[in-house]
């Protein structure tokens, strides 16, 4: 397998599309995936990452994608797949390039010089893929890391230097029921905390706990963080996202939408380029006097029931912290009077918590449509290999089509 440096030329060296030597990396195991990433870039041609966990529409969507031709043979040789819960599938383009302003500007924001990892995110992810390259453009070192041993009480131990490792919000949760492990994760420089909202009880559990959270905005778009919140700035009481990178600037659009310029922009959706300039998101945010960032929901996520705008994120951060479940997920259900009705999706629970119970709470924190109209307890908790919750599978299993 190349070195470092051999990487590092290899992905700058890349042809960009059309070759005869495009292939799909589709590996589980990191040590395979990682085998299997080096020898695609060595080939040349364009590389197309694909999620193992794909059902068969996904990866039938993935293969149609792949098939179509380049109206450009520009940048953009590497395509790492991006649809968010919704169930469809895109194709955002990087190079070199744009990875490598990715890489130095998170470097920089944590001030590490070599930027070491212990991978729990899967490497066909955006957040698990962009763990190692920081590690290749930083001189770094990449250790996978399995998460049924880090539960079972083997944990690697962390070195001297600048060490950083990714959670979803339910893993950190269940981490800080053990000491031990707690004890290991403020070793690192920053605990990256993403893939789900984090509820507000679970962070000032963190907080008490002294641990080295770090939450961050970004996206398969940007090459992962654009922006984040330091550590000490965590421990200090602040929850918002943090500052731009060195490498991004943020800004806000008329409608609230946030605006992400950046060095680590994607080319476009495979196999279409973009124009160059900013990329205007599907996220409503705010920024600060100071720049520093509040994401407030997603523009395409809003249920509208009645006429009324509702934003399941906020409906979902009230539930979160009334502690009743260990996840729960707001949609908006079709329905003949409403247009759409707001429904509470729960993961199960050894013991019951009675609805009336629930009900206090909304009626206590949230407006009238805002309140779910039913609470529906699903099992098994449909996640991807992110830990995102998989929206459409709950659609489907609350609305069955």
């Amino acid at each position: 397998m190349p070195d470092r440096s051999d990487l590092i030329g290899l992905l700058a060296a890349s042809p960009a599309a059309g070759n005869a030597g495009d292939v799909v990396v589709c590996e589980r195991a990191p040590e395979d995936f990682i085998a299997a990433a080096t020898a695609a870039i060595a080939g040349g041609g364009t590389v197309f990452v694909a999620d193992p966990d794909w059902d068969g529409a996904r990866r039938a969507a993935f293969d149609r994608l792949r098939a179509s031709a380049a109206a450009d043979t520009g940048p953009g040789w590497l395509c790492l797949p991006t649809g968010g819960s919704g169930g469809g599938v895109k194709l955002a383009r990087h190079d070199a390039d744009t990875l490598a302003a990715a890489a130095h500007g998170f470097a920089r924001h944590f001030a590490a010089e070599r930027v070491n990892v212990f991978g729990l995110l899967p490497l066909h992810h955006v957040s698990g893929f962009m763990a190692w390259m920081r590690t290749v453009f930083t001189g770094g070192v990449y250790q996978p890391a399995d998460w049924v041993a880090l539960m079972a009480g083997r944990r690697p131990s962390v070195p001297d230097g600048d060490w950083f490792v990714s959670l979803v919000p339910t893993q950190l949760a269940r981490l800080l029921a053990d000491p031990a492990a707690v004890d290991w994760l403020r070793r690192f420089r920053a605990v990256l905390l993403g893939g789900a909202p984090a509820w507000p009880a679970l962070l000032e559990q963190a907080a008490a706990a002294r641990l080295p959270i770090s939450l961050a905005y970004g996206s398969t778009e940007t090459a992962a963080m654009v922006s984040a919140l330091l550590p000490e700035e965590f421990l200090a009481g602040r929850r918002d996202c943090g500052v731009a990178l060195p490498h991004a600037r943020l800004a806000i659009a008329g409608d609230r939408r946030l605006r992400v310029e950046a060095e680590s922009l994607f080319r476009g959706y495979w196999p279409e380029l973009r124009p160059s300039g900013p990329w205007e998101t599907g996220d409503l945010a705010e920024l600060d006097e100071a720049g520093r960032l509040r994401v407030l929901g997603r523009t395409d996520a809003l249920i509208n029931t009645g006429g009324k705008k509702v934003d399941p994120l906020t409906v979902e951060a009230v539930l979160r912290a009334a502690g009743r479940w260990a996840d729960v997920a707001v949609l908006g259900v079709p329905d003949e009077e409403w247009g759409e009705r707001v429904v509470a999706c729960h993961t199960v629970e050894a013991g019951t918590h009675p609805e009336a119970d629930i009900e206090t709470v909304a009626r206590a924190h949230l407006l009238p449509a805002e309140r779910p109209k039913a609470y529906v307890p699903v099992s098994p908790w449909p996640r991807n290999a992110q830990g995102k919750v998989d929206r459409a599978a709950l659609l489907r299993a609350v609305h069955p089509v």
